[in-house]
């Protein structure tokens, strides 16, 4: 018998804007025949469904809101029985009270009833966003446990499935576009690391341009599930920690290896970070990697993300040389100039993108080091790097300068966990460098930045910027320019 004691014991109307009637006895009307879905930010975004029946809203909460295709299968929590009122409420639902948090209409219509029994509801939405056949099933003992499919078709007859996860495009090094500039767009290159992400059901998977998930690392930018809803969406972007109204690769580092919930929320309070938003390669069951990179610009542009963890920041149609000089006196690392036609092809590193950068940024695999003397004592005084080659590193230099006291402080140990007998490295090396050298197995990839490369193949004035764990040492390549 459906009633509404649980609905009022939860709730005081005299501290929630909610509708509470007084009558304690419910009275069927109308026809059975109307829906309402309201999209609820509470603790956990989800979505309310609820159907009229017999002079109550019947309601679900669905997290991730109603499937869009037929082989996905969701959580439907079956909760407490709403007033019929409860159809036209929207708006904030105090902190402290049940359900706290922002209430809006997402949708409202008709229905049809194809079945209704205690453990299947089978009706037909049709409203302006929700329309087809939908199942609600029970899948346990308890009344709560719920899940709800699709029966039909998807939302639309070319809906595709948002990926698992697209490795991002990379960028080559290259000089600023001169003839056909007018044919390319230009970004502010950021100093720190690629993210692919993926939002379904306002719920938000970070990955690694490596393809190693990364959600938990970074726990505030959950915030671009709840501003897109129940927009799916694949999104390619930069995260990078701020100091000073510029990145900072250094403080970033203190996020890049945190892999467990507690401690990423504590890292985000002392070193939050800001995802920057540059590319859309997925939309609401359409794939975007086909159309010009212009074009994924504008839909990119018109989601209007921005909040305080993320924003999308200006791409410029013309004038490369005027936006890079721009770059120079913000002290940020470059440009990366994009064809205005180009698709985005996943993984590869392609000329339509280019970098153009006056450092020279450098991916190599550490494979030893030298202790180091005086203030260094005890800790690492330079690391020997190289570059993978058939056999093992081919030497690419030294670098002693750039690192602070924390990063000494866990090199240090992981580089004597990783210590090996025998040099990995496979061409020659000074004897100034090798002599007392420690050497360890060629597994931790770093970056660093120089000026130019020598004749003999090693970075001129080589300096620190970190390590990479979002890469593999089989990635590494010379940066050739």
């Amino acid at each position: 018998m459906a009633g509404l004691d649980e609905y009022r014991r939860k709730r005081d109307p005299g501290r929630t804007p909610e509708p509470v009637p007084d009558v304690a006895d419910v009275v069927p009307r109308g026809g059975n025949d109307t829906f309402v879905i309201q999209e609820h930010h509470a603790s956990s975004l989800h979505w309310d469904v609820r159907l009229e029946r017999d002079g109550v809203l019947v309601s679900w909460a669905v997290p991730k809101g109603l499937p869009p295709t037929t082989d996905v299968v969701r959580l439907a929590v079956h909760t407490e029985d709403h007033p019929l009122e409860y159809a036209e409420f929207s708006g904030e639902i105090p902190r402290g009270e049940y359900g706290g948090g922002e209430m809006f209409i997402w949708d409202r219509g008709r229905y049809e009833t194809v079945k209704w029994s205690d453990r299947e509801v089978d009706v037909v939405l049709r409203g302006q966003r929700a329309v087809g056949q939908f199942v609600f099933f029970r899948s346990g003992g308890d009344d709560r446990n719920w899940m709800v499919k699709r029966r039909h078709a998807a939302v639309r007859p070319d809906w595709q499935v948002l990926p698992e996860q697209v490795k991002p495009m990379l960028a080559v090094p290259g000089p600023l576009p001169s003839d056909d500039d007018d044919q390319w767009a230009y970004e502010f290159k950021w100093d720190g690391v690629r993210a692919v992400l993926r939002v379904e059901g306002g719920r938000v998977q970070a990955w690694s341009r490596l393809g190693n998930e990364i959600t938990v690392a970074y726990p505030e930018l959950q915030g671009v599930g709840e501003q897109l809803g129940s927009t799916e969406a694949l999104l390619d972007g930069e995260i990078v920690a701020l100091r000073d109204g510029r990145p900072s690769f250094s403080a970033l580092q203190n996020r890049m290896h945190v892999s467990k919930s507690d401690a990423a929320r504590r890292a985000a309070r002392q070193y939050p970070v800001t995802l920057l938003l540059f590319d859309l390669l997925h939309l609401d069951g359409t794939s975007l990697l086909g159309l010009p990179f212009r074009r994924r610009r504008e839909l990119l542009r018109g989601l209007e993300l921005r909040g305080p963890h993320w924003l999308t920041p200006p791409s410029y149609d013309e004038d490369g040389a005027s936006v890079l000089a721009a770059s120079r006196e913000q002290g940020l690392e470059g440009v990366v100039a994009k064809r205005l036609d180009s698709v985005y092809q996943p993984g590869a590193r392609s000329p339509v993108w280019r970098k153009i950068t006056d450092l020279m940024a450098q991916e190599v695999v550490i494979g030893g080091w030298r202790m180091g003397e005086g203030k260094r004592a005890g800790v690492i005084g330079a690391l020997l790097l190289g570059i993978p080659q058939d056999g093992g590193l081919a030497f690419a230099g030294s670098v002693g300068t750039g690192f602070n006291d924390a990063e000494l402080a866990v090199l240090t140990p992981r580089l004597e966990a990783l210590a090996r007998r025998s040099s990995p490295f496979v061409t020659e090396m000074p004897r100034e460098r090798s002599r007392g050298a420690r050497w360890v197995e060629p597994e931790l990839v770093a970056e660093v930045v120089f000026r130019q490369w020598t004749p003999d193949g090693r970075m001129r004035f080589p300096a620190w910027r970190g390590l990479r764990p979002d890469k593999s040492p089989g990635e590494v390549r010379r940066d050739e320019r």
